[in-house]
């Protein structure tokens, strides 16, 4: 061999093996920590919200609200009992009567859009108060969250001159006081989802927030004191289940809206049916992702990825379950791996960070009893070796495949980051497995054929369809369930409707 071709086969090993490194060292390439800089300012102590003041508790007891990306404790809030609810229920009864239903509606909706407008000057506070009470990513508070919620007062606040057009050819009246629950997932947009047509519709409201995540309403009660609100249209009291059983116990109210889990859910309407109660419920969800081999497959991995694992799996709507058609299922599930692989997990403040904290120590254990479950009911399990922070609720992405359709994952909404994954041959086996639920929230399809999207889409027992994306909302559609996914609709005009009485 002469010299020279010596030299270039030396030039060629030396730079496949910096290729080599470079790869190492790009696989292995980590983001430098970028927190949201945006203070907020969190008291040290929280009483309720009624009658357009803060008040202490009548119990005199408050409970600790903590920061679940590192168990440190951020609040204590008050723990109500039923006279503090009598309190709220008769503030807000008082409100209705006096001033509230007395306005016009061109009046309200002024309200409405002032407090829309003080949402989206304080939305950075929001967002970051948010996830720290919360440990969603701050890109999901910040981008996603927040501007919806303002985005639903704006709309409900052009409902509100509106209601003569609500039913056509019908009149309607507001139904009085609403009591309102709702859930740790998305504190502040179910906030929304429910306060603003409420309040479009001429009612006045006693909110409840989860125990969990209450500092956003709390938050939200000084911007109806900034919006100059009439006292007592707006009460929020905090506390945990006797809390809420009170609210719905309390013969002067005229409405539950609840949002939380399917078994709450069949309690309240069991509770709420012995006083005659207005009642809309959403609940949970075990919804489909359905992937067809005409799909655009990195469009469908992003739209898989997004739908369960950026938000951690706390959406009841969560696509927590994935349909494969069997000829494509190697290349989804090689792609959706690799893309998996990417998403960090870590500080939810972080603007890197994809999947931030569990929201609860309880939260945490339920997923991983589910997990350890579905482990010993059998199929593949793979999960993403990552590092966790040490301090905080976390949990690493995962997968289980090839378990049976009755098995604990495949039927049980964990709501966490974990999915469930199975394949089909035709659509209408597709149909079949995505309505063989006891939930009907949701679903997600995937294909470039608008026909075959249609057809089956008119055939899934969900409230809501996306078609080639997933999680994407607005203030103008509705959104709801079948099934044990509870009644009633939230968004749009419909989610206006169960807040009137047509005469």
């Amino acid at each position: 061999m002469t010299k020279k071709k010596t030299q270039k086969k030396t030039k060629e090993k030396t730079k496949a093996k910096s290729q080599k490194k470079n790869k190492s060292k790009t696989l292995k390439f980590n983001y430098a920590p970028a927190l949201e800089s945006t203070k907020v300012e969190i008291l040290e102590k929280y009483g309720n919200f009624i009658g357009g003041e803060f008040v202490a508790p009548k119990t005199g007891k408050y409970f600790d609200t903590v920061n679940p990306a590192d168990g440190k404790k951020l609040a204590s809030l008050a723990l109500s009992g039923s006279a503090d609810v009598d309190l709220a229920v008769k503030a807000a009864r008082k409100a209705f009567k006096s001033e509230w239903s007395q306005l016009t509606g061109s009046e309200r909706g002024k309200f409405l859009f002032r407090i829309a407008r003080i949402i989206q000057e304080r939305s950075r506070e929001l967002a970051v108060l948010e996830t720290l009470d919360g440990g969603k990513p701050i890109k999901e508070s910040r981008d996603v969250d927040i501007p919806l919620v303002a985005q639903h007062f704006f709309y409900n606040a052009g409902w509100a001159d509106k209601l003569d057009y609500l039913v056509p050819g019908k009149k309607v009246k507001p139904i009085g006081v609403c009591g309102q629950i709702i859930p740790w997932n998305f504190p502040m947009l179910m906030l929304a989802w429910k306060i603003a047509p409420a309040l479009a519709a001429g009612n006045t409201v006693v909110l409840k927030p989860a125990e969990q995540t209450s500092l956003t309403a709390l938050k939200f009660a000084e911007i109806c004191q900034e919006a100059g609100l009439p006292k007592g249209v707006v009460n929020i009291i905090t506390g945990a289940g006797e809390t809420g059983a009170a609210l719905v116990d309390h013969k002067d109210v005229n409405k539950i809206a609840f949002t939380g889990s399917t078994d709450i859910g069949k309690l309240i309407a069991r509770n709420a049916g012995k006083t005659n109660k207005k009642l809309t419920m959403e609940l949970g969800g075990k919804s489909a992702n359905i992937v067809f081999a005409d799909a655009a497959i990195d469009q469908a991995v992003e739209g898989i990825v997004a739908g369960i694992f950026f938000n951690q799996g706390h959406v009841c709507c969560a696509g927590s379950r994935l349909l494969i058609e069997e000829s494509v299922k190697d290349l989804v599930i090689k792609k959706l791996k690799a893309r998996m692989k990417q998403i960090r997990v870590g500080a939810p403040l972080d603007k890197n960070t994809d999947l931030g904290a569990i929201n609860s120590k309880e939260q945490l254990k339920k997923i991983r009893d589910l997990v350890k479950q579905g482990q010993k009911e059998g199929g593949e399990f793979w999960q993403v070796e990552t590092v966790l922070p040490t301090r905080g609720n976390f949990f690493a992405p995962c997968l289980f495949m090839d378990q049976s359709g009755s098995s604990t994952i495949a039927r049980e909404e964990v709501f966490g980051p974990v999915l469930s994954v199975s394949t089909f041959r035709t659509p209408d086996e597709a149909i079949a497995k995505a309505n063989d639920t006891n939930y009907g929230l949701a679903a997600g399809i995937w294909s470039e054929k608008g026909s075959k999207v249609h057809m089956v889409a008119s055939k899934l027992k969900a409230g809501i369809i996306w078609a080639n994306t997933y999680n994407k909302f607005d203030a103008t559609s509705p959104f709801g369930g079948f099934k044990e996914s509870g009644y009633g609709r939230e968004g749009g005009r419909h989610g206006v409707l169960p807040y009137v009485e047509v005469e």
